[in-house]
């Protein structure tokens, strides 16, 4: 396989490959393909235990991650998200459960999903990207004040939003 050009890496504390797992079990086409493990060489300088997982490099529909052991050092803030393109409410549905999974509830709006790792990933339909960019401010407010109102997205109600139909009027 070969490499990306631009190819992400996140940081954990030692859950890297296990995190690798979570995610491959909830994205299609999507495995392992290769683990680097810590040696005895640096030990003092990255403090892991030689045979340790260092690297997981991992694919999720296609797209390439690395996951590294770093340490406690950083923690993933909302600065950095993936965001999950859905066709369907099925698809919205399925990628918000299955990553919202052992995680803060309290972290979930707008779309935005922080997973048990603290990972940002924002399940979004399609089609919000056309109804923010069309061209009617009437719709685009509509559109933006629905979602505001929102944890996860309800495909169905922005649709009605941006037709302006099925409106509570204030």
């Amino acid at each position: 396989m070969a490499l990306s050009l631009i190819n992400p890496c996140l940081w954990f504390d030692g859950q890297a490959e296990e995190a690798a797992q979570f995610y491959i079990s909830i994205f299609p086409n999507s495995k392992i393909t290769a683990i680097q493990r810590y040696t005895g060489a640096g030990k003092e300088i990255h403090g892991h235990e030689p045979g340790s997982v260092m690297v997981v490099e991992f694919e999720l529909n296609g797209q390439t991650f690395s996951g590294l052991n770093g340490g406690p050092q950083f923690k993933f803030t909302e600065a950095i998200s993936f965001q999950v393109n859905c066709d369907t409410q099925a698809e919205i549905d399925h990628y918000w459960t299955r990553l919202a999974e052992g995680a803060d509830e309290s972290r979930h709006d707008c779309g935005w999903v922080m997973d048990k790792y603290g990972l940002a990933w924002q399940i979004l339909p399609k089609a919000l990207k056309s109804m923010l960019s069309d061209s009617d401010e009437e719709r685009r407010s509509r559109v933006t004040s629905e979602m505001m109102k929102m944890k996860k997205l309800d495909l169905a109600r922005l649709e009605k939003a941006y037709e302006g139909v099925g409106l509570e009027r204030s």
